[in-house]
């Protein structure tokens, strides 16, 4: 559920926000009907990865739901997605994925889904529940607004997958709640995934970028047939890259949720630092937004802050780069132990406007996928972005 539809029914409060903050009184039809924004104290920081196949998978080797929960266990993870492709098993993820005895974890939060692979690309499936996946399989290649009406129907998350290049995702993005941005821990190949998630973002569609390892093989320590597979196996498994959740509880419903809110960021991999992105839109000097929020803009300046948690690089120094609408706006340096910048803008009051960072930097060492490292190059983490003046009604 998005934080908009938490808050339904708050236009004459927003309106009133907006006049104590100074903005024209008056109300028109084209204002956004913006709900007020959720705490920032109450949730904790999850990390995850959400694209996964295990042997369910045809195209998987030597990866059980066992060796992927037991390794993510290891490594200190908070959830995840084991996200097989639905059409290895004609659509029956229930009775493979789900009802393995291995689907089981009593340190991870599992979250119900699969890979929805249609001849028109594919998503991801996110659900706190389970649901009926093989209804969604059953119209895979329906029109638009079919598959949209069951997508609600059904009461779960979908996610474009790998939106650029092969097998990208060729439906209308008003249908999805979330956008893969990072595939794999190769970064450079995501360039043009970024993009559409900008086009996206500029068009007013209000769409939480995520990553996902795409991992099929498995794990570094592990052998395989014939020595197939090793490059990925010791560069590309679960979280390369990561994505951390701010989630209002460790459970199913509290991940998504967060996911669906845009209060997400991805880094290379679990041991980089998380990128965290706040403001100050009321000028009090305390930050009461985060990515992933929507709020009003006055037109009058607003403080952000980018803080850059965890990391073990002695003497890093970070390049903090800020993007708005889609064009950099400024780049700043961060260096030392968690380190944090700030900078200030004046989103117009009547104009939709989103800021995101994207840091570079040394990679933090990953021990347990040793390659993974010099694939990702010296891109170290994303946020989602801080919004104003989008309208959760479209």
């Amino acid at each position: 559920m998005k934080v908009s539809d938490r808050f339904g029914g708050v236009q004459l409060l927003a309106a009133a926000a907006l006049a104590l903050c100074g903005a024209p009184a008056a109300a028109r039809d084209d204002e956004p009907n913006i709900p007020p924004v959720a705490s920032l104290g109450d949730g904790v920081w999850m990390k995850g990865d959400l694209h996964l196949h295990s042997r369910h998978s045809k195209d998987s080797s030597n990866n059980s739901e066992a060796t992927i929960i037991g390794f993510a266990e290891q490594a200190g993870f908070d959830f995840l997605a084991i996200t097989d492709h639905d059409n290895h098993v004609e659509g029956d993820v229930a009775h493979h994925t789900w009802s393995d005895p291995e689907f089981r974890s009593d340190r991870l939060v599992l979250l119900y889904g699969a890979e929805w692979t249609t001849n028109r690309g594919h998503g991801n499936v996110f659900s706190a529940k389970p649901y009926d996946h093989q209804s969604l399989y059953d119209i895979r290649d329906a029109r638009d607004a079919k598959i949209l009406a069951l997508k609600k129907k059904l009461g779960i998350h979908l996610s474009a997958n790998h939106p650029s290049g092969k097998d990208h995702f060729g439906f209308s993005f008003d249908m999805v709640d979330s956008i893969e941005v990072w595939n794999s821990v190769i970064w450079s190949k995501n360039a043009e995934a970024v993009m559409i998630w900008d086009d996206m973002l500029r068009s007013g569609r209000k769409l939480t970028g995520r990553g996902g390892s795409d991992s099929h093989h498995g794990t570094p320590s592990s052998p395989d047939k014939a020595g197939k597979n090793s490059m990925e196996r010791t560069a590309n498994y679960v979280g390369t890259p990561t994505t951390w959740v701010f989630a209002r509880s460790r459970t199913r419903e509290g991940v998504v949720e967060a996911l669906t809110n845009g209060r997400v960021s991805i880094s290379a991999n679990p041991r980089d630092p998380r990128v965290e992105l706040y403001a100050d839109r009321d000028g009090d000097g305390k930050m009461d937004m985060m990515m992933g929020d929507n709020a009003p803009a006055s037109g009058k300046p607003v403080r952000f802050e980018v803080r850059l948690v965890g990391g073990d690089v002695a003497d890093a120094v970070y390049t903090v780069r800020v993007i708005r609408n889609g064009e950099k706006f400024g780049e700043y340096e961060a260096r030392g132990t968690n380190p944090s910048i700030t900078f200030e803008d004046s989103p117009g009051a009547r104009e939709r406007s989103y800021y995101r960072v994207e840091v570079e930097g040394p990679q933090s060492a990953y021990p347990e996928v040793p390659n993974s490292m010099r694939l990702s190059g010296r891109m170290v983490g994303l946020s989602n972005p801080v919004f104003f003046n989008f309208d959760p009604r479209f």
